[in-house]
């Protein structure tokens, strides 16, 4: 790899000062150390074309800063003779906090720029017909816990990124619509820059089920999968699609809203105006209607003890009726899925959220549908991978994606950059 130039990367071909220049390669050097995690100064100039005078003026930069740091010794099997003193990821450096809005839970977890979990914790609350004023202030205060142990384990935590159910408007920082919180227009990004507990970087946000994605992309089997939709389902459904490493979100960022996709013309009314979505049949609470829990309180996956373990319980005991909706809402999501293969053509499929744990009964009947309603287009469908992270995917995709904005411009925590 070579010292980027001006124009490489899409970053422009206008004049490029000094600093941008040492900006951008700081973010290739960083890169390449988080990648490795352990490597040598006469590696990191191999991989990256600078001189080993180049690389060693980078890392001081790098190590002032506390994102990468000297020590102990690594051998380098493509090189031979001594051994070289090993450079690696400072992971108290620049920890990311996520934070995760649901229709019944708060989450926040730490991630340190290793992308090790440090600390992790979710709040069960219906939110559905709460102010989003009141969300956030009971978010802040989950974030507060999570600095306050971030901070007892001696990590810096430079940034928080939000994850939210609904279509977001991220030039106007507005939250268009959350059909299962009831809350339409909301000024989300003056909420959350005023709300929430301020620190280096500013806070950003992005819908769930990109971050999701995102989430099975760095913490889960996202990497060994090539181009996949990662299905994200609690009581809404979404999706996020990942193609080259990075999410797709349409020409306005409103891609993956699977859940509203119309399966029974007709149908239900959804609470996104339609009729007969698929979340109307296949979302957490649709399935719990079916299998006749709806007197059940409904908590979330990631909340032990609610509905969703009473289902998972009936299922385990051959309950009848809990499988006819399991097999039902399988059905209604492989008839679905069968347009996304023939629209995006994946590598894969993955099954996230509720679906992960309803796997065992549902995933039958998914593939069942999905060849049914795909045609003979392709020699092989994509397969279906059970997701090991469930719902707790979306607030990892959080905390990790402030590790990446660090990753990809280190010279955001700079004093002087």
């Amino acid at each position: 790899m070579m010292a980027i130039k001006a124009g490489e990367q899409g970053w422009g071909v206008g004049p490029v000062r000094h600093g941008t220049m040492r900006d951008r390669n700081l973010a290739l050097v960083l890169d390449q150390v988080v990648r490795h995690q352990r490597i040598t100064r006469a590696r990191l100039a191999e991989v990256t074309g600078f001189t080993k005078t180049t690389v060693s003026n980078l890392l001081a930069v790098l190590v002032d800063a506390g994102l990468v740091r000297e020590g102990g010794i690594v051998y380098d099997a493509e090189r031979r003779g001594r051994p070289g003193t090993a450079i690696s990821v400072h992971g108290a450096g620049a920890a990311g906090l996520g934070l995760e809005i649901n229709v019944d839970y708060l989450a926040a977890c730490v991630v340190d720029l290793a992308r090790r979990v440090r600390y992790r914790h979710v709040v069960a609350a219906d939110h559905r017909g709460r102010s989003p004023e009141a969300v956030v202030e009971a978010l802040a205060r989950l974030a507060e816990e999570a600095l306050a142990s971030a901070s007892h384990q001696g990590l810096s935590v430079a940034g928080a990124t939000v994850a939210l159910p609904g279509l977001l408007d991220r030039e106007r920082g507005v939250l268009r619509r959350a059909p299962n919180l009831g809350w339409a227009d909301v000024p989300l990004q003056k909420l959350l820059h005023e709300g929430l507990p301020g620190l280096r970087l500013p806070v950003e946000y992005d819908n769930e089920a990109n971050l999701a994605a995102l989430g099975e992309l760095w913490f889960g089997a996202g990497t060994q999968l090539g181009d996949f939709v990662h299905v994200s389902g609690e009581i809404g459904i979404g999706a996020g699609i990942v193609v080259d490493g990075k999410v797709f979100r349409g020409a306005h960022g409103f891609a993956g809203e699977l859940g509203h996709i119309v399966v029974e013309p007709g149908g239900a009314r959804c609470g996104c105006g339609a009729r007969g979505c698929l979340e109307q049949t296949a979302g957490q609470e649709a399935i719990l209607r079916a299998a006749g829990l709806d007197a059940v309180a409904v908590t979330s996956a990631a909340s032990p003890g609610g509905s969703t373990a009473v289902l998972l319980d009936r299922l385990a005991k051959g309950d009848e009726r809990a499988h006819t909706a399991v097999r039902r809402a399988g059905k209604a999501l492989g008839t679905t899925l069968a347009a996304v293969v023939n629209l995006f053509d994946p590598d894969a499929i993955v099954l996230g959220g509720i679906f992960s744990p309803l796997a065992p009964w549902a995933k039958a009947s998914i593939e069942k549908a999905l060849a049914k309603n795909a045609g003979t287009l392709r020699d092989a469908l994509p397969p279906l991978v059970v997701s090991e992270l469930a719902g707790g995917a979306a607030v990892l995709g959080a905390a990790g994606s402030v590790a990446s904005r660090v990753t990809a411009d280190p010279a955001l925590l700079l004093e002087e950059s």
